[in-house]
């Protein structure tokens, strides 16, 4: 079995996620209520505060008159080993670790407002604080708001039973330990914490008794009728504390010191010294800690059949979940298969890709203005503003260079259009495909969002596409065909006495020493030579752009044109799958609800498999 730290450590988790997930009690199937716990239960004034800043060893709770305590307050405390600094930490500011104490009162008092605001109005939500110390002993705590009599000014009238109705729903529940503290200057049977203990727990057996002021009591008399259960019994003993007095408060006297001046007070007391062994603030946190052990291990298989059963019955009430995931599915294959149907042949559609291919981007390239930007007068421009202030000695190579990759750039033109043309009819094919596919005409939603979802798709493999076309012409003028151009100068070495009207098309021209000495049919040569190497690679794009397109655009929108939405639903809440199939937005919210604690229940489950039978 489990050691305490550990039994006491699991109710502390899974007591932090019921309230992440919005469980704290009150409610059905409410694991929290399942969880033993331990209230604080008292009249206004009676010590309340002061008791639990004995067992922790601090000061860190908001004081003033009135309702303090207006939220529950969920008080878990770890022991850490001897030398460590403690520290305080809060559910709802999980990175924050909070080492001055003074700014712990000012959270609560901040959270608490934060749900309240600055009235004095009370809420059942509650505030998880964690404090880690050597001083402590490891217990969960929880501080209830002040019982109290009459509604002051500034508190609704029905102040006095909302406080009641909160603090019974609490105590009434049987896996709750009732820490009923009672001030000893007053008349045991006016104790409020008593009055309500005893009508919950009329047995006494989850009930511990704590008198507080003890020194405060008029001279001559004590409370040792009802430490020792004359006065009233319970089924375990009752514990005496004596508080920091107001004056010690008001000088900051440590906390710690307090328990010792506490100590030396019923060892010393001629009344209390018998009894002195089992009082005070130490032993109590000592006794309600081992009680709690004790009541954990006792339930155990109680929560855990609970926690199975509850699963069981979540499990069957989100079915409708998977029926409806199973449904959704189906309607985006329906549509899926109409549109993979165009494409392949199977519908009218898909030819209108291969006309882009076939007809399209042949007339585009037609058009590329290769005639002006090769004229003999851009020729001998490009060639002059390449060779600088030395003309070339023999070809000019950096003129051929710059010719080429001006007439390359004009291919982008082609390419471009040529993806968004089959993104045109992309996205055609998936408006028909929407219109011709019956099962989503029931689903005006779901019909909306598969078209929202391909559009977004499209445009991302368009994106993919245009920039592997890009790459395409760009490397045509990363790296030139060499072999291109040594083909021609050994086609001119072999006719060097070659005459007739091609003879200057096939002879190496001398060099010169200015351009001005150069022909229009040196010129003429150059520019033959350039469109002949370009034609070449408008022969090799024209292959490779529709092959490149089709392997951005088509194919992936037969693979994967919804993938991203299905991933997308996936990841999101239940309630977009419901709206999409125009669900109920009550049976959306309950199923969200179904949902949330499936996961609470399994995450617990999981806590206690990990440490229960260790």
């Amino acid at each position: 079995m489990a050691r305490l730290e550990s039994l006491i450590g699991l109710v502390n988790r899974i007591q932090r996620a019921c309230t992440a997930l919005g469980d704290h009690g009150g409610e059905g199937m409410s694991l929290w209520e399942a969880l033993p716990s331990v209230a604080v239960v008292g009249g206004q004034s009676s010590g309340k505060s002061s008791v639990l800043e004995s067992v922790v060893g601090r000061d860190f709770l908001p004081r003033g008159s009135g309702i303090v305590t207006r939220r529950p307050l969920v008080l878990q405390l770890h022991r850490l080993e001897e030398g460590r600094s403690e520290y305080a930490e809060f559910l709802h500011a999980p990175r924050k670790k909070f080492t001055d104490f003074a700014s712990v009162r000012k959270e609560i008092s901040d959270e608490t407002d934060r749900i309240t605001g600055k009235t004095k109005h009370i809420s059942n939500i509650p505030i998880h604080l964690s404090i880690y110390s050597p001083n402590v002993v490891n217990l969960t705590l929880i501080d209830l708001p002040g019982l109290t009599k009459v509604a002051v000014e500034g508190q609704p009238d029905s102040i006095v039973e909302d406080i009641e109705n909160m603090v019974r729903s609490y105590v009434e529940k049987p896996n709750c330990i009732i820490l009923a503290i009672s001030p000893a200057n007053q008349d045991i049977a006016t104790s409020d914490a008593i009055k309500l203990a005893r009508e919950v727990d009329p047995s006494g057996e989850r009930t511990f008794g704590v008198m507080t002021k003890l020194d405060l009591m008029d001279k001559g008399t004590n409370a040792l009728d009802v430490i020792e259960g004359r006065a009233y019994r319970l089924q375990h003993p009752w514990v005496g504390i004596v508080n920091r007095s107001q004056a010690d408060i008001n000088k900051n006297v440590d906390m710690m010191a307090a328990r010792r001046k506490e100590q030396e007070y019923f060892e010393n007391s001629p009344d209390y010294g018998h009894l002195a062994h089992r009082m005070g603030s130490e032993y109590l946190a000592k006794l309600l800690s081992k009680h709690l052990e004790t009541v954990i291990r006792q339930r155990i298989p109680s929560i855990i059949a609970l926690i199975n059963k509850t699963i069981s019955e979540l499990d069957a009430a989100g079915s409708h979940w998977q029926a409806s995931w199973h449904r959704f599915r189906e309607l985006c294959r329906a549509f899926d298969r109409v549109f993979k149907e165009h494409l392949d042949g199977g519908r009218p559609g898909g030819d209108r890709i291969y006309k882009v291919f076939d007809h399209q981007l042949p007339a585009a390239l037609k058009k590329l203005p290769f005639d002006r930007h090769l004229s003999i007068r851009n020729v001998q421009k490009v060639v002059s503003e390449a060779d600088g202030y030395q003309p070339h000695l023999i070809a000019p190579e950096q003129g051929y260079r710059r010719l080429i990759d001006g007439s390359i750039v004009y291919f982008k033109g082609p390419a471009e259009a040529s993806v968004d043309a089959v993104h045109f009819v992309l996205k055609e094919l998936v408006r028909k495909s929407i219109a011709e596919t019956e099962e989503l005409k029931r689903f005006p939603t779901l019909t909306s969002d598969i078209a929202a979802a391909c559009t977004e798709a499209l445009e991302r493999f368009r994106d993919e596409s245009r920039k592997t076309v890009t790459r395409l012409v760009e490397m045509e003028s990363s790296y030139l065909t060499v072999e291109f151009f040594r083909k021609l100068n050994m086609e001119g070495d072999r006719h060097p006495n070659q005459t007739g009207p091609n003879a200057d098309k096939n002879r190496k021209e001398p060099p010169a020493p200015n351009m001005d000495s150069y022909g229009d049919n040196y010129l003429r040569r150059i520019a033959s030579n350039v469109n002949s190497y370009i034609m070449m690679v408008c022969e090799t794009l024209r292959n490779s752009i529709p092959k490149a397109v089709v392997h951005c655009q088509v194919r992936e929108a037969k693979r994967s044109l919804l993938n991203h939405f299905y991933a997308q639903i996936g990841r999101q809440e239940k309630e977009r799958l419901g709206a999409m199939l125009d669900e109920d937005p009550a049976l959306m919210e309950k199923r969200t609800l179904i949902a949330k604690r499936l996961e609470l229940y399994k995450s617990a489950r999981d806590e206690i498999d990990s440490v229960a039978w260790k």
